[in-house]
């Protein structure tokens, strides 16, 4: 960085009170993060644990990614008390990271944080320079004009991780190639075209091409379907709700919801709402086991009428 930023703390009106942008006071906050920098050393050396002494940054890799996970459900939960210590154990990978790097002479946590802050410097020239960005839209266009300049990037999809969620990487790929242009000019127009793709999903599942109309409903007196063995239809089926899978996750993108989010949000709220099933059932002193479909279904729908 050529000239110094601007990073005096803001103040209220008094002069006394921290504003929103405050950044930490290092009185504090100095000494314990040099202990813990020294901590995680000390575990990476001769006299420290052999399980972190043998870690890589590859074999590293699924913590890092289960320590992220952890941290969005207490989020979530909105436990602060959770939060602080899921965000001590993200903070722990990155360290554990850059420790790595050191022992292995790679680099060390100082670069780490030189690159990042001159990164989002150079990033936010409306902040730390003199461009103009009055709207978020602003900012995400000098945000890309800037990272094309820097990654010298051959396509306008390159850069997105292959190794994200699937349904998040599709409304980031879909929000790349809207960018440039490449988009349905109405947002409503996807759900035509999500029509047409589950057609064509229909059309592959039942073996005849016509999926059957039926009722979700538990009390069908309907003979269970079976499994299709057919590989090569198999593989068409795969390739049809992907299809699908597409076009929804660029319909969250479309009215601002971020699909993986959506996905994990109703996961959570299945797990809460079947969790009551067995918790029902366990209070009759019957096994989930043991209980018929209309049972369950029954509580289920009982649960989701009193959770509102």
């Amino acid at each position: 960085m050529s000239t110094p930023p601007d990073l005096s703390p803001p103040t209220d009106s008094n002069g006394d009170l921290p504003q929103p942008g405050t950044p930490p006071d290092w009185n504090t906050l100095g000494v314990p993060f040099q202990q813990l920098c020294e901590v995680v050393a000390k575990l990476r050396s001769p006299a420290g644990c052999p399980w972190d002494r043998e870690q890589t940054l590859e074999s590293i890799k699924p913590y890092t990614l289960e320590e992220t996970y952890e941290l969005l459900e207490a989020i979530d939960s909105g436990d602060d008390k959770a939060i602080v210590e899921e965000l001590g154990d993200v903070l722990l990978q990155v360290l554990l990271d850059a420790q790595i790097g050191a022992d292995e002479g790679r680099f060390e946590l100082p670069d780490v944080v030189e690159v990042l802050t001159r990164k989002l410097v150079d990033r936010h020239p409306h902040v730390f320079g003199d461009v103009v960005a009055d709207t978020p839209a602003d900012v995400s266009r000098n945000w890309d004009r800037i990272k094309q300049q820097e990654k010298q990037r051959d396509s306008a999809l390159d850069g997105i991780p292959p190794e994200l969620p699937q349904l998040a990487r599709a409304a980031r790929l879909s929000k790349r190639a809207a960018r440039v242009g490449y988009d349905f000019p109405h947002r409503a127009m996807l759900f035509d075209k999500l029509r047409e793709e589950l057609d064509e999903l229909r059309a592959e599942l039942d073996p005849e091409g016509v999926m059957p109309e039926l009722a979700a409903t538990v009390d069908a007196d309907v003979t269970p379907d079976e499994p299709n063995h057919d590989t090569a239809r198999q593989t068409r089926i795969e390739d049809e709700l992907g299809d699908v899978l597409f076009v929804l996750a660029n319909i969250g993108r479309r009215w601002g919801i971020n699909p993986e989010e959506a996905l994990r949000k109703s996961n959570r709220k299945f797990i809460r709402r079947f969790s009551a099933i067995e918790k029902a059932l366990s209070e009759r002193g019957q096994s989930i086991q043991d209980a018929t479909l209309r049972e369950m279904e029954d509580l289920y729908q009982d649960y989701k009428r009193r959770e509102g």
